[in-house]
């Protein structure tokens, strides 16, 4: 016997959960995602959100309230009628009126192993703090910022190759995988909830633009997690002056490298820059106003010789 859902989610990362349900066979009552927003070429058609144009390709309803907490939002999510609520990166605060609602409850997508990064950017925060692993938990909802009791959890290695988008990608059909087994044991009756640990709490605030800046007195692998934490957005960034005028430059994609110099300075003829302590090579790197390319394809365009420094 199928459950009748609600599902509720906003971005890419949530588009392979609405799918896997559906095709699993639960009924999706309803599909409640933010409102569209201005994009295209021209910053003036609507966009709808990734999980609004795949509900209506499914034919579901979609609705996009501004708030939660009226009446009239409360009293529209009631008549649902839903068995649970699947909540995956939506991007609003669900009041305990909207938790309590679905007979069975609401249970989150989490992109971390809670309780390490709770919060808004979980992907980014691993891979900037050099964590080894990350993984995805389903956690039935409470009030809390992420701090609700959890029922399964799939771990995944980080590497260092992996970019906050490579890791998102792995995650995001994982944990579609998770919360269709989470979704099969609630209808059984098997889920089981145990509470989150009060030990190693940490929070992943939401990536701030100040943030970008590459320092590179840092050490090699923690300028190189940096950047990939932040690949492709907002992308990490440095300057460097190339024929008497200050260009920026995100870099998108690195590795690490033999070689020291000063912090900044360029190694070699394969920009290979010094940090603090060791080195790294970029491999993919974005001018300003300009595509991503790789880095013999910006060589060719832009001489960098070495003892040029990026600051």
């Amino acid at each position: 016997m199928a459950l009748r859902l609600i599902f509720m989610g906003t971005p890419d990362f949530a588009v392979p959960t609405l799918s896997a349900l559906a095709d699993q066979g639960h009924e999706i009552a309803a599909v409640y995602t933010r409102a569209p927003k201005p994009g295209g070429r021209r910053g003036l058609a609507l966009q709808p959100t990734p999980v609004e144009q795949e509900a209506r390709r499914r034919g579901f309803a979609v609705l996009t309230p501004k708030t939660l907490r009226t009446e009239e939002a409360l009293a529209e999510f009631r008549a649902h009628e839903a068995d649970a609520a699947v909540v995956v990166a939506y991007g609003m605060i669900l009041p305990q009126a909207i938790l309590d609602a679905p007979r069975l409850g609401c249970y989150n997508l989490h992109a971390s192993l809670l309780p390490r990064w709770r919060g808004a950017a979980p992907i980014n925060r691993a891979i900037m703090a050099g964590d080894a692993e990350t993984g995805v938990m389903v956690m039935k909802m409470d009030v809390g910022l992420d701090t609700g009791d959890v029922a399964m959890a799939e771990r995944l290695a980080i590497t260092d190759a992996m970019t906050a988008s490579d890791l998102h990608d792995r995650l995001a059909p994982l944990g579609a995988d998770l919360m269709v087994r989470a979704m099969a044991a609630l209808e059984r009756g098997t889920l089981t909830l145990l509470r989150q640990a009060e030990e190693g709490v940490t929070y992943a605030a939401k990536i701030e633009k100040a943030e970008a800046r590459i320092d590179w007195t840092k050490p090699a692998h923690a300028v190189l997690r940096h950047i990939h934490g932040l690949s492709p957005f907002p992308g990490a960034w440095s300057e460097v002056a190339v024929d008497g005028e200050v260009v920026r430059v995100k870099i998108l994609r690195c590795a690490l490298a033999d070689g020291s110099g000063l912090a900044g300075a360029v190694l070699d003829d394969h920009l290979t820059i010094a940090c603090g302590e060791g080195a790294i090579r970029i491999i993919q790197l974005q001018r300003a106003g300009k595509a991503p390319m790789q880095a013999a394809d910006f060589l060719r365009g832009t001489k960098l010789a070495p003892g040029m420094r990026f600051g």
